[in-house]
């Protein structure tokens, strides 16, 4: 089993920047595919992006591609970093963690879940 526990999550302006980070816990981080998903109020979970076990193999949903990267820090630390937030951004975002899989986008794909941090955009 993994624990997970997000930080970094905090309120800022559109067009800002802000870098979530993930620590992993309980089994190796470095065995396991990372993710991050999102879900805002009374709308369903959102994929954002996963990174393989070595940091070598990224993806991300349409909607981030291009203003968020993933990456992994040593073996237990994963980050999102953020940046040309849009208030469409507002959100509690998880850190997300499963041995393998295929189809990242689905949540019921992962095993492990953070306890989420919120991310606050403004116009």
């Amino acid at each position: 089993q993994v624990q997970l526990v997000e930080s970094g999550g905090g309120s800022v302006q559109a067009g800002d920047s802000l870098r979530l980070s993930c620590a992993a816990s309980g089994r190796p981080f470095s065995a396991y595919v990372m993710g991050w998903f999102r879900q805002a109020p009374g709308k369903e979970r959102q994929f954002v992006a996963h990174i393989n076990y070595y940091g070598t193999v990224t993806g991300y949903a349409d909607s981030v591609k291009g203003r968020f990267t993933i990456s992994r820090g040593g073996k237990d630390t994963v980050y999102l970093q953020m940046d040309s937030l849009e208030p469409e951004d507002t959100a509690v975002y998880y850190c997300v963690a499963v041995p393998s899989g295929s189809d990242y986008s689905q949540p019921s794909l992962w095993r492990s879940w953070g306890q989420g941090t919120q991310v606050t955009v403004s116009s």
